[in-house]
Order: C-alpha cells, then sequence, then structure tokens
C-alpha cells in the first residue's frame, strides 16, 4: 500500500481511507485475542501508524527540490490537465516536522551545571575560601601538609577560573536561579524551575498509578491508569526549554568549575583538615566550617540529594527515551528516573522551597543566599 505512487489529493485520501479500514478489520479479527492480551491492541495501532508516517514522509519535499507551482495550475484552469474535482488537485508535500531532537552534550553540560549550583548553593566553595582565610591569619592550628598546601595554591590560578559574579550569571541565564545579573543579550530562564517541578511531579504520579493500576488488575489485563501523553509532553517542554539555553560557553564553564569543585573536596578531604576538625568525612568538615565559622546552618543533604537526582533526570531527558511511542518501552525507559524524580521533589519540600516561592509571588527563584543559623539568646 505504501508503495503507490500518490499524485493527486484524491489518491491520498483514498490510501489513508484504506489504512483506517485495515485497522478496523484488524481489530475485528483479534476481537477475542484482544479480550485477554489487550497490548495486541498497541501492536495493531502502532503498525497503521508507521504505515501513515512512512506515506506522509514520502509525501515531504525533499531538501533543495526545484520549486513549481505546487499543483495551482490544474485547480485554476490553466494548463493541458485541467482539474474538474478537487481530488484531482496535486497533493501537496508536507513541511517538515518539528525537531525534537537534541544534542546530547548541551544537555549533559547542563545537568552538570545544575549539579554545580546545587553545591555551590550549600556552600562548598564559601566553606573553603574561609578555611583558607583561617589559614592565612593563622586562626587554625595549621601549618603544613597537603591541606596545608592545597589552601594556600587554591586561588593561585584565579585567572584562569571563572568568577562567583561569572557563575551566578550563568545559574541565572540557565536555571533563573540566583540574583545575579545575565551576561549581555540574554534573559534569566524563568520557566526552568516550573517546568522541572511540573516533569518530576507527572513522572511520579505516572508510577503512582501505575502501582494502583496494579493492585487493581492484578493480572495486567489492562494498560496501566498512567498517562504517557502527559508525562511526554511535560519532558518535551523541558527538553526545549534546555534547548533554548544550551548555547554559549556554558559546556566551557561547566568543566572548569566541575575542575574546582574538585580541588575544593580534595581539601576537605585531607587528613591534616580533618584532623583539624575531628571530622571523619569532608562532609564533616564541610558542615563544621559552615556552622562554626560562617554562622550558617548546614543543609548539605537536602542539596546534595537535590544536586544528584536533578543531574540523573537532565541526563535522562538528554537521551532520546522521552520519544519513544510504544508504551511498554517507554515505560521501563521512564522507570529509571522515577526514584529520581521522588527524591527531588522531597529534597525540593523539605528545603520549603516551594512554600517560600509562593509566598513570595516567584515559583521560579531558589534562593542562593545561605541560611543563617538562629542565635540563642
Amino acid at each position: 500500500m505504501t508503495d503507490e505512487r500518490i499524485d493527486t489529493l484524491g489518491e491520498l485520501n483514498g490510501v489513508l481511507g484504506r489504512l483506517q479500514s485495515l485497522r478496523r478489520q484488524l481489530v475485528e479479527e483479534a476481537r477475542d485475542e484482544l479480550t485477554e492480551k489487550p497490548g495486541q491492541a498497541e501492536l495493531i495501532n502502532q503498525y497503521v501508524a508507521e504505515a501513515e508516517d512512512a506515506i506522509m514522509t514520502a509525501l515531504k519535499a525533499p531538501p533543495g527540490a526545484p520549486r513549481n507551482d505546487g499543483g495551482m495550475m490544474p485547480m485554476i484552469g490553466l494548463g493541458d490537465a485541467v482539474a474538474t474535482t478537487l481530488g484531482q488537485s496535486a497533493s501537496s508535500p508536507l513541511v517538515p516536522d518539528y525537531d525534537d531532537q537534541i544534542n546530547r552534550d548541551r544537555i549533559t553540560a547542563i545537568a552538570d551545571l545544575y549539579y554545580l549550583y546545587q553545591m555551590e548553593s550549600l556552600g562548598t566553595f564559601r566553606a573553603v575560601l574561609k578555611l583558607q582565610q583561617l589559614f592565612k591569619s593563622g586562626e587554625v592550628r595549621l601549618s603544613e601538609g597537603r591541606g596545608a598546601m592545597a589552601l594556600f595554591q587554591y586561588d593561585r590560578k584565579r585567572v584562569l577560573r571563572y568568577t562567583l559574579s561569572d557563575r551566578k550569571a550563568a545559574y541565572r541565564k540557565v536555571f533563573g536561579y540566583t540574583d545575579g545579573r545575565p551576561p549581555a543579550g540574554s534573559v534569566p530562564n524563568s520557566a526552568f524551575h516550573p517546568l522541572m517541578t511540573n516533569f518530576t511531579r507527572n513522572v511520579s504520579n505516572f508510577f503512582q498509578d501505575k502501582r494502583v493500576s496494579e493492585v487493581v488488575r492484578p493480572d495486567n489485563t489492562r494498560e496501566s491508569f498512567g498517562s504517557m501523553s502527559v508525562v511526554r509532553r511535560a519532558g518535551l517542554d523541558l527538553r526545549h526549554n534546555l534547548k533554548q539555553v544550551s548555547y554559549g560557553h556554558i559546556a566551557v564553564l561547566r568543566s572548569e568549575v566541575m575542575v574546582l569543585l574538585r580541588d575544593a573536596f580534595e581539601i576537605l578531604n585531607s587528613e591534616d583538615i580533618k584532623r583539624l576538625f575531628g571530622a571523619d568525612t569532608p562532609w564533616e568538615v564541610l558542615e563544621d566550617t559552615l556552622q562554626r565559622h560562617l554562622g550558617e546552618r548546614p543543609i548539605t543533604s537536602q542539596r546534595h540529594r537535590m544536586a544528584v537526582t536533578g543531574r540523573d533526570i537532565l541526563r535522562w531527558l538528554a537521551e532520546d527515551y522521552i520519544l519513544t511511542d510504544v508504551r511498554t518501552d517507554f515505560e521501563a525507559l521512564l522507570e529509571a528516573t522515577v526514584d529520581a524524580a521522588d527524591d527531588w521533589l522531597t529534597s525540593t519540600n523539605s528545603l520549603g522551597l516551594r512554600k517560600r516561592a509562593q509566598a513570595e509571588g516567584t515559583a521560579h527563584i531558589i534562593d542562593f543566599k545561605p541560611v543563617r543559623r538562629r542565635r540563642s539568646v
């Protein structure tokens, strides 16, 4: 059927009509089997949809094709072949589909930048710079060792690194976060956080509905209650948003700041620094520095989980999983990110970010400022 030559609008409508008749015939012949195996309906619809796609793809004008009258002359009564009915008019080539493909590497760079934002928000760089200040002033019992030397060298390459204002500008441009001014010519991406929240909530709801359907229908005689199209739409909206802000110096900045973060944790994990605080892990050093010397209330656990799960979610979106049409495949691929979505939402709620943002009327903003510790009276 798909090998037929289609020159007129009537021929196109005839082929599409026969495909719909074929769909009805396949369903009627498989009626008894569909009762026991509802997944067969998906296979029938997929077969017909692929045939339709093949027909419509053949009608698309190839790049660089010569321009002609597009079949208008027979319609208006000019030339040798004058159309007497609308069906005899030429079938018009379709425009190319909207390109849902994205550059995987650029979205991966944004995922890493999100991780860096959360790690910076929890105070990693502030803590290391404070340790460096204490080391230079001699306020701590630290004079030599691996950590001391690393603190001395930490900002020796400052000219090669993006400054705090540069990083805040990037966070504002890509995520709409912080109060930094975005680079000239760009605007804050205020839509990111609502889209991220919408996608994670829909992923979570999808699998909640799936679990309910598995309890109600333990024999899997029907498809799950979750709406695949709603999750796909939310994912495509977020992917499109990320695509628009993925250009520029984001990949380079990401690579450089990741090195800076690695250097910071090498300092926090050095034996002489941990011994100074009586700590067993670099996270304990980080929390003690924030609490003792900066007067902040550590929120390392929540921010770290948001960093890890947010990066996992965005990396999942960098693949083409969201474009999958087969429900079974879609559910299996989406299951890889459901735990990260639930964790991200829970961490957001535990930080009170949603309530605070709604109260302030800025649902897309997450504070970059540290949370100060309340001093006892």
